[in-house]
């Protein structure tokens, strides 16, 4: 929740070294009114100067990546996972792949090189470039998880090269294998470093075996080797690219200035062509101080860029960025060693790579110490008792700021029957079914707070959640209206997010066959979006009275949405854990509700209330019990952990006090069935002859469902086998 109006749009493009370290600056010290925004593929980052020990098996996956997602939280911004193909600087907009164009005041570029030899052949088909890093980290740990013989080929060598080989060289023989590592450069190798420092990294390849092709070409590369230049050909089982920096193509469709591919910028950082752009890292040239492509230089630019974003956006003065003229060479070799180059002076050794290893690891410490949003402290005047209501931390987004079962029940049990004749009395279900000329129709409606500043994502989230109950009746979508609240924002500000909610809305509608006939729209003091949606019946409803004993219970999707959202609010979570969980919210349902509408006795979607509390709302309504396999409910990446540490939803409580007569274990797993759902999947009650039908039609698509137990007579009683 934003305190102040939004009047001004930031966006980063590229979660690099200067931006991570700039919007790492931002979390500790905002700007009131800015809309801050990420743009980039993934939830995490590389860092490039721990690769060649990643390489090695010296650190970890999670040890290498700067956490996006974690990062973008506590600096309050919008996280975009998209990649970005073009910017038109007229009208102020950035183009993506996947989404609709992305409106920026003030911009900054930080996307990197990447290292794909596209003029050798067979590369593109059968090779590793190095860079982008995260890619080519899954590909090496698939690689070196095999059996067998290993024969590398890295293509260019330079420092990187030379790095990269003794690093594979390593850790293959580390893995019991027998590594092959042969390194190709169509030049001198490592002519940027000084005589000694190349004697002792050429000793470093020879003792590590590695063997050095230098002024040698590639021809082209080959599934099963790499073929010279001269006609020789090297087996090959892992072609590596490593090759001189290249600039991503796309740049060309930015309007911008470039240099030899890469953008142009100035003392200031800002782009020669639209002094409202900056670039920065190695996708940027420094027209007033050219420097070669090194990460020492990125992370000296965050300074500059910061002060300067800021003094665009407050008017204050900017400052000019003046690199150094040399800098620190470290270069690992394989093993824990090192070797250091400044200013013609060289040292090399164990206690280089400790040395190394100090820095790298205190650079990467910087996005470990980030603080989660405090509490909210009461004002000084206020009634006894308000700091306990409020409770210990702010409320989370992961129960859609929903009320729990017990308070909800009670205020239903004051409704009315309905006195017409063409509205349905379902008890327990949360549609209502109209009867209209002879036709059944469904109507729902429900709402998110927003749990996540992407408007893009919130949309798709809060169509599910609110189509959940007209799917799980059996209807078919028919028409919907958008309900919109939107926090303080400028009129330019408010017309871009007004526009790409619609514009997602209308898109994710039409893709379930309804239509969006409109909507409402309001201001609060943070994003709101909520769906009404029809559904017409082509036979009867399905509701939660009509599970019999015997009929197995299929959940279609894990649980744990409430866990992994209240975690990430606290920065507890891991950025992939966080991503896959929106990744699975954002996915419709639609398809699974067609396999179930046919086959369910019973149906419901999980959602607030959790899987205890749905399963014992269909239990009450059907008059039935159920047997529960507790290692058979699936679980979102992550949830289990974060549940051990005791991370809980604001709605848990609740939802554990309203299934209070059932016997849940005090464990993880246990825990997670209170966990509140966004968007949950389905829980059926499915005759025992129709299950392995339904579980491959639901598999089929794209709901990979389990049978979680089953159906018994002990009315009203769960039991939890653990």
């Amino acid at each position: 929740m934003h305190t102040y109006p939004l009047i001004r749009d930031l966006v980063f493009v590229g979660g690099g070294h200067t931006h991570a370290l700039v919007l790492r600056r931002w979390a500790m010290k905002p700007l009131a009114g800015v809309r801050v925004t990420l743009i980039t593929p993934g939830p995490t980052a590389a860092y490039s100067g721990m690769l060649p020990g990643h390489v090695a098996g010296h650190y970890d996956r999670d040890t290498l990546d700067i956490d996006l997602v974690r990062l973008a939280r506590a600096a309050g911004a919008r996280l975009v996972l998209d990649r970005v193909f073009g910017l038109d600087p007229d009208a102020r907009r950035i183009h993506l792949e996947n989404g609709d164009p992305i409106g920026y005041d003030l911009c900054s570029f930080d996307v990197g090189i990447h290292t794909p030899l596209p003029e050798v052949p067979g590369f593109a088909e059968h090779g590793h470039p190095a860079k982008p890093l995260d890619d080519f980290a899954d590909a090496w740990a698939r690689f070196t998880a095999g059996q067998g013989p290993a024969r590398v080929v890295i293509i260019g060598a330079g420092v990187a090269g030379v790095e990269l080989a003794m690093a594979a060289a390593h850790r293959l023989r580390d893995a019991g294998r027998t590594p092959s590592v042969s390194l190709i450069d169509k030049g001198p190798a490592l002519a940027v470093l000084g005589a000694t420092a190349q004697r002792v990294l050429r000793n470093g390849l020879s003792e590590m075996g590695v063997t050095l092709y230098e002024n040698t070409g590639v021809e082209r590369v080959r599934g099963d080797a790499v073929v010279l230049d001269d006609g020789r050909e090297i087996v090959s089982d892992f072609p590596l690219g490593a090759g001189g920096p290249k600039p991503h193509a796309w740049l060309r469709n930015t309007g911008l200035e470039l240099h030899r591919g890469y953008i142009s910028v100035d003392a200031q950082l800002r782009s020669l062509t639209d002094p409202s752009v900056y670039a920065v890292g190695d996708c940027a040239h420094l027209t007033h101080a050219p420097r070669p492509k090194a990460g020492v230089f990125a992370v000296r630019e965050a300074p500059t860029l910061f002060t300067n974003l800021r003094a665009d956006l407050t008017g204050s003065q900017r400052r000019t960025y003046r690199p150094q003229k040399d800098y620190l060479k470290l270069v690992s070799m394989g093993g824990k060693r090192a070797i250091a180059e400044k200013n013609g002076l060289t040292l090399s050794g164990a206690w280089m790579w400790r040395w190394k290893d100090r820095i790298d690891r205190k650079f990467m410490d910087q996005f470990q110490a980030l603080t989660p949003m405090p509490a909210p402290e009461p004002p000084k005047d206020s009634v006894r008792g308000l700091r306990a209501a409020m409770g210990p931390k702010p409320q989370c987004g992961g129960c859609g700021a929903k009320v729990g079962r017990g308070a909800l029940v009670a205020a239903l049990a004051q409704v009315p029957e309905p006195a017409r004749p063409d509205v349905l009395s379902l008890p327990g279900d949360d549609a209502a079914v109209l009867r209209v000329g002879g036709v059944e129709q469904v109507v729902s409606t429900d709402h998110l707070r927003a749990f996540c500043e992407d408007p893009v994502l919130m949309t798709r989230v809060a169509l599910n959640h609110s189509m959940g109950d007209v799917w799980a009746m059996g209807a078919v979508p028919q028409a919907v209206l958008a309900h919109v609240t939107l926090p303080r924002l400028a009129p330019e500000l408010q017309d871009r997010t007004l526009r790409a909610i619609m514009a997602e809305a209308g898109r994710a509608v039409t893709a379930t066959g309804a239509d969006l006939v409109g909507g409402h729209s309001s201001t609060g003091t943070e994003l709101t979006l909520g769906f009404t949606v029809t559904g017409l019946l082509e036979g009867p409803a399905i509701t939660l009275a009509g599970a019999r004993p015997g009929d197995a219970l299929i959940l279609t999707r894990p649980i744990g949405t409430g866990t992994v959202l209240a975690a990430e609010m606290q920065l507890a979570a891991r950025g992939v854990d966080v991503v896959a969980t929106w990744d699975q919210m954002a996915r419709p349902q639609g398809a699974a509700a067609e396999v179930l509408r046919d086959a369910a006795t019973a149906l419901t979607d999980v959602t607030g209330f959790g899987l205890a509390g749905h399963l014992l709302g269909l239990c009450e309504a059907s008059g039935v019990g159920a047997k529960i396999m507790l290692d058979a409910v699936p679980l979102l990446p992550g949830a289990k952990v974060l549940a051990a540490r005791g991370v809980r939803s604001t709605l848990w409580p609740e939802n554990r006090a309203a299934v209070a007569g059932v016997a849940v274990p005090e464990t993880p797993r246990g825990a997670l069935l209170c966990d509140p759902q966004t968007a949950g999947g389905f829980l059926a009650a499915v005759p025992s002859e129709k299950v392995a039908r339904v579980l491959a039609a639901l598999k089929a698509a794209g709901e990979p469902s389990v049978q979680i137990g089953r159906v018994t007579a002990r009315s009203g009683q769960i039991e939890i086998v653990d």
